[in-house]
């Protein structure tokens, strides 16, 4: 077997061909297959983006995002960005235009979401990332991102339960989060 330098990793990310059913995304470096989210986390999703104005804001559902100064190109559950920011096409939106990242947790997607994109949108600049999780039947908003790399992260922390609504500033919003389900039978978890 072949080793694969890990700056080819971006190289064969692009050329992977990805079984229907499946989302991949690169995380410093680390390819991440996970099985297409289910109702709930749609739902959610949908909720979040029908709340959001598309006058102003463009409201994307798994799109690639580059953070090049992690080698990572993640793809959030909804991606948030200005109108007048877009690119003009590509497959990458650079970290650089967005305004908001939205994840979903699932049960398997936990650390994933809680720990390591957290320290990946924070490396990249994103000025708010919103971790919704039906597992907890809460909203954990992040803002104000500093540091770079390894030493990246968010300096606000804001945790609202469902039913309340999150206070999305930047974008002007608060979002009900009335209509949110969570999951059944599945095991809370340690993360805040």
């Amino acid at each position: 077997m072949t080793a694969v330098d890990e700056r080819r990793m971006p190289e064969l990310f692009e050329n992977l061909d990805v079984p229907d059913g499946l989302k991949v995304e690169l995380l410093r470096g680390e390819i991440v297959m996970m099985a297409s989210p289910g109702l709930v986390h749609n739902c959610i999703v949908t909720s979040v983006m029908d709340q959001i104005p598309r006058q102003h804001w463009l409201r994307l559902q798994m799109q690639d995002v580059d953070i090049l100064s992690e080698n990572s190109e993640p793809v959030p559950d909804l991606t948030v960005l200005e109108q007048a920011a877009r690119p003009a096409s590509g497959r990458l939106v650079p970290s650089e235009v967005v305004t908001l990242l939205v994840e979903v947790v699932s049960k398997t997607s936990v650390e994933r979401d809680y720990a390591i994109k957290r320290f990946v949108y924070a490396a990249g600049k994103v000025p708010a990332y919103l971790i919704i999780d039906p597992i907890m039947a809460q909203c954990v908003l992040l803002t104000d991102p500093i540091g770079a790399g390894e030493k990246a992260d968010y300096t606000a922390q804001r945790i609202i339960k469902f039913g309340d609504p999150v206070p999305l500033d930047l974008l002007g919003v608060k979002l009900d989060t009335t209509e949110f389900q969570t999951f059944t039978d599945v095991r809370p978890h340690s993360h805040p």
